[in-house]
């Protein structure tokens, strides 16, 4: 898959324009990957985020007490302007959760509550599992097909370079639950969206649709998952008991904590740097997004430490992205009327691997800088993918309803990403402070450069 993918990727140095940069501007260049590739800032960013915080949910007091450490942290730092905006979200809070095998024979299970999951009775609930390969498989069933029993969806979700199997997985995360109640069923159970073995749960996302009864939605260990599937293909009646206690706490407020370099030339235009400040409760969130929002903040401070760019440099670290992009969509709200101020746009969320190729979504005239961007990133590693349909980052979705927004991929090496993702083993020892350097390497070549075009980039 992974020699596919990169030789799907225009790679020649025949796409690469004559250099738009001079020569001033070329050497910093220079200079700030060798400051980035040798610097210890953003390892010690995020192990002071995971170490210091800890787990960081949006409706938390943990959330809040990440925003105050964020605001200091870019204070101190010596960010020109430092500031926070406020974003309303739907608060929930995870309580307790557990479940049994009761027939054939009890054992216990690995299970966690998917975000905003209903409480079940104190006791649990207990029933019959039916088993759909699918979503879609599930959506196709009679309408009584779950009638008093608990739907399990088996989907496994394949290892990728590029992850493009998660949007597939997450979909029965999102919608699952209500297609079963929708079904007659009493509980949603799911197959962890995940490409691990290990015996954790990987949580998420769940949404209700007004009208149809919310059930309790959980995610199940990919082991135990296995060991469901062997007993019904071993021809037995499979009978669960669920026990989550959750709570809905109405509508939460957190910040988008902003930092930024301001230009010297052209200060209202700028470059957006994008990570999520918020994580889920089981592990530390190091991957989910520590890693991101050290990056970013290394890679504006390493420019800062060089030079002065014409245009600003602005890191946002959002809130409530894990309960759905609340951050981001309070931002581009306050921000609506100034959206074409922002000269590129690229979000860190996908862990800390290896960053391996550049992918934009501009208008067709502003791709010559793009490629001019992408000349420097090569002795990094980082290809240039010619696509130009770049998706940014989940943070970025609502910025590109405005067409005027210019948006980047710098793809990461996602192939043991989805291992632990949103699971107790998001934790700080899975990083790789060499591969996260190389991340902030990328950043900082990338936002300098933009930063500095002779030419404002567009959106398309």
């Amino acid at each position: 898959m992974k020699k596919l993918l990169l030789a799907a990727l225009v790679l020649s140095a025949n796409v690469f324009a004559a250099d738009t940069f001079d020569a001033q501007t070329i050497e910093v260049t220079e200079q700030l990957k060798e400051k980035s590739l040798n610097s210890e800032l953003a390892y010690d960013i995020v192990a002071r985020l995971t170490t210091e915080v800890g787990p960081r949910m949006a409706g938390t007091p943990k959330d809040l007490e990440a925003v105050d450490w964020a605001m200091k942290e870019l204070k101190r730092l010596g960010f020109d302007k430092v500031w926070k905006e406020p974003a309303k979200f739907p608060a929930w809070l995870r309580y307790s959760e557990s479940a049994e095998i009761i027939l054939p024979s009890k054992q216990p299970i690995h299970i966690t509550a998917l975000g905003n999951s209903v409480s079940t009775p104190k006791g649990g609930t207990r029933a019959p599992i039916v088993t759909f390969e699918t979503l879609e498989e599930l959506e196709a069933a009679p309408k009584n097909a779950a009638k008093g029993k608990i739907v399990f969806i088996n989907y496994r979700m394949d290892r990728s370079l590029d992850g493009n199997s998660y949007g597939p997985a997450v979909q029965a995360r999102n919608r699952g639950a209500v297609v079963a109640s929708q079904k007659g069923a009493v509980a949603f159970m799911m197959r962890s969206v995940s490409t691990a073995k290990h015996r954790f749960a990987h949580t998420g996302g769940n949404h209700y649709k007004d009208g149809i009864k919310a059930i309790p939605a959980v995610a199940l260990a990919n082991p135990d998952a296995d060991q469901i599937e062997r007993l019904l293909q071993l021809g037995h009646k499979v009978e669960v008991n669920l026990n989550v206690q959750a709570e809905s706490k109405g509508m939460g407020t957190s910040y988008n904590v902003i930092g930024e370099f301001t230009g010297t030339e052209k200060p209202n235009e700028y470059v957006l740097l994008g990570a999520h400040l918020d994580s889920w409760d089981l592990g530390t969130g190091a991957l989910d997004d520590g890693a991101g929002v050290a990056i970013i903040t290394a890679a504006a401070k390493h420019i800062s430490e060089l030079t002065k760019t014409k245009r600003s440099v602005r890191v946002v670290l959002f809130a409530a992205e894990e309960q759905g992009l609340w951050g981001a969509k309070a931002y581009v709200k306050m921000h609506q009327n100034e959206l074409g101020n922002i000269v590129a746009a690229a979000e860190s969320d996908f862990g800390a691997d290896l960053i391996y190729a550049v992918e934009s979504r501009v208008a067709s005239n502003s791709l010559p800088t793009v490629r001019a961007i992408a000349k420097h990133l090569k002795d990094l590693g980082v290809k240039y993918d010619a696509r130009n349909n770049a998706f940014g980052g989940p943070d970025l979705i609502p910025f590109k309803d405005s067409k005027v927004v210019p948006i980047f991929s710098l793809h990461q090496d996602g192939t043991d990403y989805f291992d632990f993702h949103h699971t107790a083993d998001d934790t700080l020892d899975k990083i790789d402070p060499a591969k996260l350097n190389q991340n902030v390497a990328v950043y900082a070549v990338f936002a300098y450069l933009a930063a500095q075009s002779p030419t404002k980039m567009i959106g398309k």
